[in-house]
């Protein structure tokens, strides 16, 4: 992963574990391809329309940063899979949005 928008859940240089047609729902974090450039994406979903699932940034002041509220909905066809876990550098299962006014945590089985 590359880029700042997920911090401070997720860091540049991390490497995911992703779960390809996991079952989604608002708060998971997701892999998709961007519907305008040839890359992926790694961000939180916010919601689902009619038109695709609403993909935020935790990090919504981190430079470049690009989510829906830049190029909409992302349609179930762009998205690759459910982030299940962080294997690098240090591993853990559980990826929580960050909480109101407190740090994000992250939870590891170690």
């Amino acid at each position: 992963m590359t880029g700042e928008s997920m911090l401070p859940v997720l860091r540049p240089g991390d490497w995911l574990l992703v779960r390809r047609g996991a079952r989604l729902a608002p708060g998971h974090v997701v892999v998709a391809r961007h519907p305008r450039e040839a890359r992926l994406i790694v961000k939180r979903v916010a919601w689902r329309d009619r038109h695709g699932w609403w993909l935020e940034s935790d990090n919504q002041r981190a430079p470049g940063r690009q989510d829906s509220w830049d190029f909409g909905a992302v349609p179930d066809d762009l998205i690759l899979g459910r982030v299940i876990a962080r294997y690098w550098p240090r591993p853990s299962v559980r990826l929580r949005a960050p909480r109101r006014g407190r740090s994000a945590r992250i939870r590891d089985d170690a």
